[in-house]
Formats: structure tokens, sequence, C-alpha cells
């Protein structure tokens, strides 16, 4: 009879255990004890740590694409309420543990890019992607007239992104949700003003 697989039990508590104490930080061993496996089944499911790496984000980008999807790709909604709702979703995932787990896509970035260009190749395309479809939602404010018909898209986008990495950074460091509420509140204060009706 065949040994019952380990895998996905390795890969959902790695998750966490990556998420919660980063990938430098977390070893093999740290893995396969919170999965409560032999530390065998490490190796007999995966080539290497980095492609245990990989695989931990793209089930963690499966679900960023989930809420990309009812919320920034969501026709349903008013396009600036997409984008509220999205930031409040990131807002209240980065709030759990104090906001010590910051993002796990950011933390990658910064321990992980230097070490492994396959890590920093897949990044670049996931960053690329969710750039994507905050500009596909600001475009369809555009079109709404909930933004001004100059709005370079694709820049802004590219603004929310990179600034939401930073206050997240943020966040984690000071173990304070208010980096992130307060580019939150800026963002829609300052850079997303509606037009004035004449």
């Amino acid at each position: 009879m065949p040994r019952p697989s380990h895998r996905a039990k390795i890969l959902t508590e790695g998750l966490r255990v990556v998420h919660e104490h980063g990938f430098g930080g977390s070893s093999v061993r740290d893995i396969v004890q919170a999965a409560g496996v032999p530390q065998g089944s490490f190796t007999n499911h995966f080539a290497s740590k980095e492609a245990f790496g990989l695989e931990i984000i793209e089930i963690h980008f499966a679900k960023i694409c989930e809420l990309m999807h009812v919320t920034l790709c969501n026709d349903a909604l008013s396009p600036l309420e997409r984008l509220r709702q999205y930031l409040d979703s990131n807002i209240e995932q980065i709030s759990l543990n104090n906001t010590k787990n910051g993002c796990l896509f950011g933390n990658f970035a910064v321990e992980a890019s230097d070490h492994s260009e396959a890590i920093r190749l897949r990044l670049v395309e996931i960053f690329a992607e969710v750039q994507r479809c905050i500009a596909y939602c600001l475009q369809a404010a555009v079109q709404r007239g909930e933004l001004p018909s100059s709005t370079d898209c694709d820049k802004v986008a590219r603004f929310i992104m990179t600034s939401m990495q930073g206050a997240i950074l943020l966040a984690k460091t000071q173990r304070d949700a208010a980096p992130i509420e307060g580019f939150k509140s800026l963002l829609f204060s300052m850079v997303l003003r509606q037009p004035v009706l004449n």
C-alpha cells in the first residue's frame, strides 16, 4: 500500500511558517515540524527550498487573484469602490498578527530576490499583474466619470502598487497598520480626487 503524500500539508503549513518567519528565517526542519511530517517528506516532494518557495508563492498568488477578481476587476461595482474594497481587504490581512507578517511577496522581494533569479522573475510578473488589475480599475473609473479623463492610469496604478508595498513594509516594521491606513486616506482624498462638475 503506498504511503500517504504529505505534499499538501507541507505547502499549507510551510506557507504559514514562511509568512510568519520569512523565507530565510524558516528552515526545512521548521517547515516539516510545523506540518508534523518526517524531514524526508520535504525532499520527496520538492527538489529544493527554492522550488518550495516558488510553489507557495503560486498558492498565495491564487488567493490574491481571487481577491482582485471580486474587487478590482468586478465590473458590477463602482470602480473606486472596487479599489477601496481591495485596499480594505489588504489592510485587514496586514493587520493580522499585529502586522508582523507583512506582505508575502514583499517579504520574498526583500529576502530572496538577490539569491534566487527564478523567485525574482516570478515576483516581477506578479507585481506587473497586480499593477495591470489596478490600472483596469482606474480606467473604468475614468470611463464612469469618477476620475478625470487626463488620468494616466498606468502611472497611477504603478504609484498605488509601489506606495502600498512601502506602506506595508513600514506597517510590518512599526507593528502598526497606520502607514497603510494613512496611504489609503491620502490616496482617496488627494491623488484620486473626483472631477469638479460645473
